[in-house]
Parts: structure tokens; C-alpha cells; sequence
């Protein structure tokens, strides 16, 4: 589906949050669907099929953190969370659990909500187009990487990786031994950094290490590069 009348699932239990936006994703074409609480937003999903989630974190009956995580287990569909806290613990917490972004209510504009939509519709829109033919497959040792049909293997076991886990991993697959800051990484895989904490990368950088690595806390493929970023091991 093309970004433009993509379909938005939009969860908030406060009237004046959803009022607020919805009117911009509509004017940028977009179908929002609302829910007012974690259930009725899991049997929207079931019953109909959604390009983005905007997930609050407090919500009535089932919490926004359980809604990520059951919509996680279904499906790849790119997730923002609203929260209404600076804490960056929910943020983290959020982020494990599968979000894709997350933007904080008392401190979001209208403009970095938009840009922030389109950024995953649009990355959602280029992970569904086919790869032109082209067969590229990173091998090293355990671990296998196919461009293409964006699987991911260890050990010879598929590993499910997030979109964002698979960027990253593609990003810095591509390119062994080069150094990404993390500022990079925001722009080529978030769309920009204008509006993002830097953190938000290494996140998603434990969580990848938490899928592909034997020992996480001593990677043998993803490395930290101090005060920089991180880079690929050298092939």
C-alpha cells in the first residue's frame, strides 16, 4: 500500500490527544481508524489490516506496553508510542518491546509528528518492495544475513528481527569495519536526527546483540565504538 491512504490505527484514551491527531494525519491523506483503550485497539487489528500503529503507553483494560508486545508477536507493523512521561525508562522499556519510535506529549510538535509518521510509512513502504533481482547475502561464520528476503539466520536458526533490527544489522553489514555514528544511523534509518535522542540506537543495537550474538556483552559482530558509534567486524 502506497503511503499516501495508508491506514492508521490511532490509540489514546484522551478525547483532546485524538482530536489533535487526527486532524494532521487526515489532512496528509491519511485513514485513521481510533481506539479508546487497549482491547477495542487489539480487535481493530485483528479485524482489519493497519500500515502504522500510534500507541499510548497508559491506557484502560490492557496497558500500551502489553498491546505492543501482543501486536509485536503477530506482526511487523511499524508502532509509535505516545507517553505522556519524560522517563526514560518507558522509553527503553517501550523500544524493548518492539516500538519502532517514541514521542513524549509535553514535548512533540505537530511538524515532528508528521515528519515522524512518514518516516515509518515510508521505510514500511520500502521493506515491502521486491529487490530488483539482486541476491545479496552477508556470511559470517554463524551468522547470514539475506538482503532480499530480509531473513536473518544463526547457527543455522532463523532469528526474527524487528525492521529497525534489520536495518541496522543491513546498514552496518554492508560495510565492515566502517564506523556509524550514531547520528548516522538516525539519518539513514529513522529519516532524521533533528528530533531523536541518540540513545534510541543503542537500544535497538543491545536488543540486535541480544538476537545474533553468542555472548552479548562480548560481540563477535556488532562493535561499540567509544564516544563514536558502533561498526561491523571487519570480514
Amino acid at each position: 500500500m502506497a503511503t499516501t491512504g495508508a491506514r492508521i490505527l490511532l490509540v489514546d484514551d484522551e478525547e483532546a490527544i485524538q482530536k489533535l491527531l487526527k486532524f494532521p494525519l487526515e489532512k496528509e491523506g491519511y485513514q485513521v481508524v481510533q481506539a479508546r483503550d487497549g482491547q477495542e485497539a487489539l480487535d481493530a487489528f485483528e479485524r482489519d489490516e493497519f500500515d502504522l500503529v500510534i500507541l499510548d503507553l497508559m491506557l484502560p483494560k490492557v496497558d500500551g506496553m502489553e498491546v505492543c508486545r501482543r501486536l509485536r508477536t503477530a506482526s511487523t507493523v511499524p508502532i509509535i508510542m505516545l507517553t505522556a512521561k519524560a522517563d526514560e525508562f518507558d522509553k527503553v522499556l517501550g523500544l524493548e518491546l518492539g516500538a519502532d519510535d517514541y514521542i513524549t506529549k509535553d514535548r512533540f510538535s505537530v511538524r515532528e509528528f508528521r515528519s515522524r509518521v512518514r518516516a515509518q510509512l515510508r521505510r514500511a513502504e520500502m521493506a515491502r518492495q521486491p529487490g530488483g533481482g539482486r541476491h545479496e547475502v552477508v556470511r559470517v561464520d554463524d551468522l547470514e544475513v539475506d538482503i532480499p528476503k530480509r531473513v536473518v539466520t544463526v547457527r543455522g536458526d532463523r532469528v526474527d528481527l524487528t525492521y529497525i533490527e534489520f536495518e541496522l544489522l543491513r546498514t552496518l553489514s554492508a560495510h565492515p569495519g566502517r564506523v556509524y555514528s550514531r547520528d548516522m544511523l538516525l539519518e539513514l534509518i529513522w529519516g532524521d536526527s533533528e528530533y531523536r535522542d541518540a540513545r534510541t540506537v543503542d537500544v535497538h543495537i543491545r536488543h540486535l546483540r541480544e538476537k545474533i550474538e553468542s555472548d552479548p556483552k562480548s560481540p563477535e559482530y556488532i562493535f561499540t565504538v567509544r564516544n563514536v558509534g558502533y561498526r561491523f567486524r571487519e570480514l
